[in-house]
């Protein structure tokens, strides 16, 4: 995606946006962007008089685009289906479209002219942007944070600047507050670089010339191998960040016996185990190739406990950081962990070292008041994934908690359109109460899906008359997608009758889990039934 903003004169100005060839998804978007009446190159010139009328319309064309070009897979996937009556897809897409329209415009544009009347009202729409978690966070007052908050004072006095309160929050375990109103584009938290743990420290240990002649080393384990003794060094630099981590982190890598029985049905079982045996193979690879030097790699401090204590560290806590050599490195940012994820994040751009400060700043793409949580962006993960390496589940419904579908690619290169649509390998669903469309035809299904499965069923153009006269193949399909999902929830088994408050932390949160893909399954035969109904209504009464 390229944007850019020409100054033609005083009172006229041209933004020229461009949806880059390179997109993976760019047919897609193409075609997205067709619907609207956009192409993948436009210019937004508006001249003359600063009426909000104009304003207003420009506004417009450029949110069109910004959100069909800031799509991720997922939601081209799912297409204008979850679109909403107001043309927003998601809250993290509504963030990404109107920060990358500010960023077109430079922030010392002169008062009084176009370009500043746009960005302010960009940053209207940006306040706007109002999550699910838009709350004050209830904080435990019996819990003391006496080790986070000796990490923040270690901060402070190794140039960490901090916006940001690390306190026990009710229903999240430890998370940042707010310490005053936060605005878009102020900074919650600045770290150095020399305050940011990275593979520089194994380069400077005596571990590297040991490391550095095994075939295959990698620098990430360098760094796991280097944490896992570092920990236990009183005298480390970091001794405040590695008093402030906890004794476990209760990820789906350290589920029990029990808790991995419930799970029986779904794939985050096969997720979890085939994890867990990948972990398993590499420590016992890796061990054996360190023992012969002991006194750098104590055997106490290299047991399979510490080995996957020190893997669910760096899964649940590193970042990958763009230094200013252009190095991608995974790191650890001491109080930047303490930043909890949400659907709905604060912060959403991270992860480069700003070259004119030395340091890795977090800005905010929307607002945060006083005493509300801040909430960053682990990434656009499903509830399986979050599970297994960072130890919870997302608040609220995660868009991206889809059911993937495997198929057979459909061959149709003499027609753009039939490629851009045949052209998933893996089809999806996920929850139909996303879907904003539940009228004959669609039925809150994604219409990749319902297209291939038609397709599948003989039927290859797929006009709204091609399917008003072919009835019978939309009930085959439906009936085929419904006999799929009766199978998936017998597989899940009935709802477990266990009381969860008196559960292990690991069982409470797989029963959680499951009954979660319950709901996906069974809105999806909800769905199919509806559909099944309203076809039959069609073939009895057709419409006149």
């Amino acid at each position: 995606m390229v944007g850019a903003l020409n100054i033609m004169s005083e009172t006229v100005v041209e933004l020229c946006l461009e949806l880059s060839e390179g997109d993976p998804f760019y047919q897609h978007k193409k075609k997205l962007l067709s619907c609207k009446g956009l192409d993948v190159k436009e210019v937004v010139s508006r001249g003359g008089s600063l009426s909000q009328e104009l304003l207003n319309a420009a506004l417009e064309k450029l949110l069109q685009f910004g959100r069909i070009a800031n799509l991720d897979k997922v939601e081209v996937y799912f297409g204008d289906d979850a679109c909403t009556p107001a043309g927003v897809y998601s809250v993290r897409n509504e963030i990404s479209a109107l920060t990358w329209i500010i960023s077109l415009i430079p922030a010392s544009c002169k008062p009084q002219t176009l370009e500043a009347a746009l960005r302010e009202a960009v940053k209207v729409r940006i306040s706007e942007v109002v999550g699910a978690d838009e709350e004050e966070a209830r904080v435990e007052d019996s819990h003391r944070c006496e080790k986070e908050s000796r990490l923040v004072e270690w901060g402070q006095k190794n140039g960490v600047k901090n916006k940001l309160q690390i306190a026990q929050i009710e229903g999240y375990g430890r998370g940042a507050i707010a310490t005053e109103d936060l605005r878009f584009g102020d900074v919650a938290l600045e770290i150095p670089i020399s305050s940011i743990i990275s593979e520089e420290y194994v380069y400077n240990s005596d571990m590297h010339p040991i490391l550095e002649k095994i075939d295959g080393m990698t620098s990430e384990t360098m760094l796991l191998l280097w944490t896992m003794r570092e920990k236990h060094n009183p005298e480390s630099k970091f001794k405040p960040y590695f008093d402030s981590l906890q004794e476990s982190f209760c990820t789906g890598l350290s589920f029990g016996v029990d808790a991995i029985m419930v799970l029986d049905g779904t794939l985050l079982l096969d997720e979890i185990m085939q994890s867990k045996e990948l972990l398993r193979e590499r420590y016992d690879e890796l061990i054996p190739l360190l023992s012969n030097h002991k006194n750098v790699f104590p055997p106490e401090m290299y047991t399979w406990e510490h080995y996957l204590w020190a893997c669910e560290l760096y899964y649940s806590n590193s970042m990958q950081i763009k230094f200013p050599d252009g190095k991608l490195k995974t790191c650890l940012i001491p109080v930047a962990g303490f930043l909890n994820h949400s659907i709905h994040p604060h912060i959403v751009k991270y992860g480069k070292v700003d070259v004119e400060t030395s340091s890795l700043k977090f800005p905010l793409s929307r607002p945060c008041n006083k005493g509300e949580q801040c909430y960053l962006s682990y990434g656009n993960y499903s509830s399986s994934h979050l599970l297994t390496f960072y130890g919870f589940l997302p608040k609220g419904d995660n868009p991206y908690d889809i059911i993937p579908l495997d198929v057979d690619v459909i061959d149709d290169d003499d027609d753009e359109d039939m490629e851009t649509e045949y052209s998933w390998t893996t089809h999806m669903l996920r929850g139909t109460w996303l879907s904003s469309n539940h009228n004959i035809f669609h039925y809150g299904l994604p219409t990749p899906l319902l297209n291939y499965l038609r397709r599948a069923h003989g039927l290859v153009h797929h006009s709204e008359t091609d399917l008003w006269n072919n009835l019978e193949v939309e009930m085959g399909v439906l009936e085929n997608l419904k006999s799929t999902f009766d199978d998936m929830m017998q597989n899940l088994g009935d709802a477990d009758s266990m009381d969860r408050e008196n559960v292990e932390w690991d069982v409470k949160m797989a029963m959680e889990f499951k009954e979660r893909q319950r709901k996906i399954v069974s809105s999806v035969l909800d769905s199919c039934s509806a559909g099944i109904k309203m076809v039959e209504k069609a073939i009895t009464k057709p419409p006149v």
